[in-house]
């Protein structure tokens, strides 16, 4: 397991063709999102008096990849899922199987989110709640929140690997977040190397998979954490 905490479209263009048997990415879509300010309602408690009002604040985070990392990422993996496929329709090929997450509920934001595939098989789609996701495994940081705002559930990564990876294969992920896609990956055996340029989604993603690892239920295999901070690959 290779973690980096750097941009990784350096680190893509020093790698050689076909580097990576699969690429599952989810690369941010340009949509603004990073713009919105969250406010949260604190609980009561001893160490807050009254019903105070947190307000969030927002990265700089959802910037859209130039048209160079796609070019990269068809060049480096030999296969790829790539999530927001349609925020990213003139930079990807013609696919007969694009892949959705269905949240089966109705809400302001997207009912589903849609993914690109080069796999020559029928469209699928994995369904699960949004409530379901946020309450599955470990889904929040240190800080009793989610990570990041596209978090998505190990679940769905463990579905993309069972129906689209291979034993021995090798998974490139060049958007970390908050790192569901390496649990999915330990959790299965699969090799992976991943990279995520802001360091405090790299530091709350890797403290998620150190705990998910400590939790002793991975059947005796041995799992080397190979962590890399802004260094060249």
């Amino acid at each position: 397991m290779k973690l980096y905490n750097q941009d990784c479209l350096p680190a893509m263009k020093e790698m050689p063709d076909n580097a990576y048997d699969l690429a599952i990415v989810d690369p941010p879509y340009g949509i603004g999102a990073d713009i919105v300010k969250e406010t949260k309602r604190v609980r009561h408690t001893k160490y807050n008096k009254g019903n105070a009002i947190r307000k969030g604040y927002s990265k700089k985070w959802d910037v859209k990849p130039p048209k160079e990392y796609f070019d990269e990422l068809f060049r480096v993996s030999k296969n790829q899922i790539i999530w927001g496929a349609n925020y990213f329709i003139e930079y990807l090929r013609n696919s007969s199987c694009f892949l959705i997450w269905d949240k089966m509920q109705s809400f302001t934001g997207a009912d589903f989110e849609l993914a690109f595939s080069s796999f020559d098989s029928s469209c699928k789609a994995f369904r699960m709640t949004r409530i379901e996701a946020y309450s599955s495994g470990d889904w929040r940081s240190v800080h009793g929140s989610k990570i990041h705002p596209t978090q998505k559930p190990v679940a769905l990564y463990k579905w993309l690997l069972t129906k689209y990876a291979k034993p021995g294969q090798t998974i490139l992920d060049t958007h970390l977040g908050s790192m569901s896609s390496v649990i999915a990956c330990i959790d299965m055996g699969y090799s992976i190397t991943g990279y995520e340029v802001d360091k405090e989604y790299f530091d709350n993603g890797v403290s998620r998979v150190q705990r998910h690892l400590s939790q002793g239920r991975l059947f005796g295999l041995d799992f080397n954490l190979d962590i890399h901070y802004n260094e060249k690959k």
